[in-house]
């Protein structure tokens, strides 16, 4: 069977989960413990266990188990989430990643080495929460082989005793086809439990000549030996539940202790069937099975869901007369959580999709330009209409790959909490902004530079507690991160309340590596950018965090290949601030185009302001006088090296990133067009003021301004 579409989805959701765990310990640590955040923890837990059981991935189950039973004590009470088990266990949802790694294949030579780190960590959770039974030990882990047939001593199925579940087992017929093979789920039964006793049911089997070999036929009844919960058990069958018939009996209970738990239910348990569940006489599973069954005959009223849940034998009356009771005295309704209707993609799909797209764009803009060569009116009316579908689904298209910057955020918390730890310093994290969407692509790339700069934060920028304190602020120092949207652009910002950057240090290590000459006098904001120098460090001592020299030129080179660019803000003693500006996105945009010199060039819309005519000599030299402000202006003709005769009336594109604005002087202003953009070939990568290229609708090939770059040269030539 290939069960490798199941795997990658598990090995997906593992991730997911991990993250999940990870930021909710995290979140523990520093705001406190919540009730909900430990059964937030235990959920994502149990699931994992659940799913890798459902693969024979015993290595993942068995140490999942461990962290699973710690989080139960926790949850019931029993056990304090103290800081010393919430380090523990981090470490333990670092080596279930490892784990996963291990399972797909992608380093099985590590397995004895992580086994060794995950026997020590249980051991570590052992020392805090005590004795914790290991599945794979004992009689939880029976060798005999599930098709076995039950000891005389098994009780026998069909008798229900104080310890036995019974499981009636249907599987349905396009099971194995579907990926999922039967014996699966008893292995993971069999990972915290006793199969007991099991009978096959051979009634759906066809004469011989019949079978098909890909379809299951099979049935079965099981006696099941278990501590776990009804909701664990029915865990089990995930993955096969939706097209099979899956019945679970407990053992006898007594009715008082379900009675007496509904009684205890907090005030928001205001359902019946939700009650229910919540006490453990009831799955989900069975609740809806339940309120499907209200419903069969629409000819008639819905009966009551108790006296459905009565007549299915699945509770007993005096748990649903209490229930009843507790639901009266409730006066709010639990609001009904709406399904959001989401999936998955594969992120390869959706580049091709862009792809495809772009290339859609370029060629309704060919279509468009032969139209009116031609003067078919007709033809000029389609390429129209063709025009506007393209836009409306390119803007779709890109607002799939669009992603909320969150999640590169949460991830920050680890990083924050470990390096500040290993620095002897008290830091909390900050975000906000989480929910500002960005080009996943572009989220992708950005990562790396923020890490940089957060660890540099980290390292140069918050005082130790004690330095902190002498200097009259908190012993704990505040790291923010923030994103907002401005201007067609996403504003990232890294801020911290330390000590700033120390100018006279920086100018001083600047003269030394002969960055800055002896008699040149630097302006404020020259002298913080020269910590963007390649080289430049003003560490005393190299470290694994800092020192060598290297990073913040990289952290700048790589956020300009984004088209964006970096600034930085540090009044003396109170912090500093990383700007980082990028582009929505990276495919596809809307332009201006324009020409000088008689080559083509396009500027990103989103960074036009307007457009103004100017006649030669208007301008009083570089400033233009603009609604009574002075607008710098960049002749695009001296930049790119244009010669030879121009228009005498030149046009002018305003044009702002940030807060800083100017106009661009051209010698024709063509108007609006979308396009794709083309990253230069290596030849060009140092071409300035340029970002990349586009073919235009006649073939001819038109240059992307820098914006961000022109901004910057203009004003340092100020």
């Amino acid at each position: 069977m290939n069960l490798d579409q199941a795997l990658i989805a598990f090995v997906a959701e593992a991730g997911e989960l991990l993250e999940r765990i990870e930021s909710a310990l995290l979140a523990c640590e520093r705001d406190g413990v919540a009730p909900e955040t430990i059964s937030e923890l235990f959920r994502a837990a149990h699931t994992i266990k659940g799913s890798a059981g459902l693969f024979g991935l015993d290595d993942i189950v068995s140490f999942t188990h461990a962290m699973e039973t710690s989080l139960d004590r926790v949850r019931a009470g029993k056990l304090e989430l103290s800081p010393a088990l919430i380090a523990v266990l981090v470490e333990c949802s670092d080596h279930l990643k490892t784990l996963v790694g291990v399972a797909v294949g992608s380093d099985p030579e590590d397995s004895p080495v992580e086994d060794a780190k995950g026997l020590e960590l249980v051991a570590r959770l052992q020392t805090i929460c005590g004795p914790i039974t290991l599945l794979g030990s004992g009689s939880a882990q029976p060798s005999a082989p599930v098709s076995t047939p039950p000891e005389p001593a098994a009780t026998p199925v069909g008798i229900a005793s104080a310890d036995t579940w019974h499981l009636s087992l249907r599987f349905g017929p396009e099971v194995l086809r579907n990926g999922m093979d039967p014996l699966a789920c008893f292995r993971y039964l069999r990972s915290f439990g006793e199969i007991v006793g099991i009978e096959v049911i051979t009634d759906a089997l066809p004469t011989p000549d019949a079978m098909d070999p890909e379809r299951c036929y099979l049935g079965f009844e099981l006696g099941f030996r278990s501590s776990a919960t009804k909701e664990r058990i029915e865990s089990a069958f995930d993955f096969v539940r939706e097209d099979s018939r899956i019945r679970i009996m407990p053992p006898r209970s007594h009715v008082s202790d379900y009675v007496s738990l509904i009684h205890d239910q907090s005030e928001g348990d205001a359902r019946l069937g939700e009650m229910l569940v919540r006490c453990g006489t009831l799955t989900a599973r069975e609740l809806g099975e339940a309120l499907q069954a209200q419903t069969q005959n629409p000819s008639l009223p819905p009966k009551p869901l108790g006296e459905v849940l009565i007549e299915r034998r699945v509770v007993q009356p005096p748990v649903i007369e209490a229930a009843l009771d507790k639901q009266r005295q409730l006066a709010e309704k639990r609001p009904v959580v709406q399904d959001g209707g989401l999936i998955r993609i594969e992120a390869g799909k959706l580049d091709r999709l862009i792809d495809l797209i772009g290339q859609l764009t370029l060629t309704g803009a060919n279509v468009d330009v032969l139209a009116q060569r031609g003067q078919i009116g007709d033809l000029r009316d389609a390429g129209s209409r063709l025009a506007h579908l393209v836009k409306e689904v390119r803007a779709s298209a890109l607002q799939l790959r669009m992603v909320q910057i969150g999640a590169t955020f949460s991830r920050f918390q680890r990083i924050v909490r470990d390096v500040a730890n290993e620095l002897g310093k008290n830091i909390a994290l900050k975000i906000s902004g989480a929910e500002t969407e960005l080009d996943k692509s572009l989220i992708e790339q950005v990562s790396d530079p923020l890490l940089h700069l957060v660890r540099n934060a980290i390292d140069h920028g918050i005082e130790t507690p004690e330095v902190r304190v002498a200097k009259g602020k908190p012993a704990q120092g505040t790291l923010s991160l923030s994103a907002t949207q401005d201007a067609g652009c996403i504003v990232i910002e890294v801020s911290d309340d330390g000590g700033g950057i120390n100018r006279d240090r920086v100018l001083e290590k600047a003269r030394q590596q002969g960055l800055v000459a002896p008699e040149h006098t630097p302006t404020d904001q020259e002298i913080l950018n020269l910590i963007l120098q390649a080289g430049f460090s003003t560490a005393e001592v190299v470290t694994n965090l800092s020192g060598r020299g290297v990073g913040m030129d990289v952290v700048k080179r790589n956020i300009e290949q984004l088209r964006g660019s970096l600034e930085i803000e540090s009044p003396q003693g109170k912090g500093t601030t990383f700007r980082i500006r990028l582009p929505l996105t990276l495919a596809i945009i809307d332009g201006f185009l324009l020409k000088v010199g008689g080559v083509a060039y396009v500027v990103p819309l989103d960074l036009v302001e307007e457009c103004v005519d100017l006649e030669v000599g208007a301008g009083g030299g570089n400033y233009l006088a603009l609604r009574g402000r002075a607008l710098p202006l960049i002749p695009l003709y001296e930049v790119f090296g244009h010669t030879g005769a121009h228009m005498r009336r030149r046009g002018v594109i305003v044009v702002r990133w940030g807060d800083r604005r100017a106009g661009l002087v051209v010698d024709e202003l063509l108007g609006k067009l979308q396009t794709v953009i083309k990253p230069m070939s290596p030849l060009f990568e140092d071409l300035g003021g340029v970002t990349g290229s586009t073919i235009l609708g006649d073939g001819t090939i038109g240059m992307i301004l820098d914006v961000p770059e022109l901004l910057t040269q203009q004003q340092q030539l100020q």
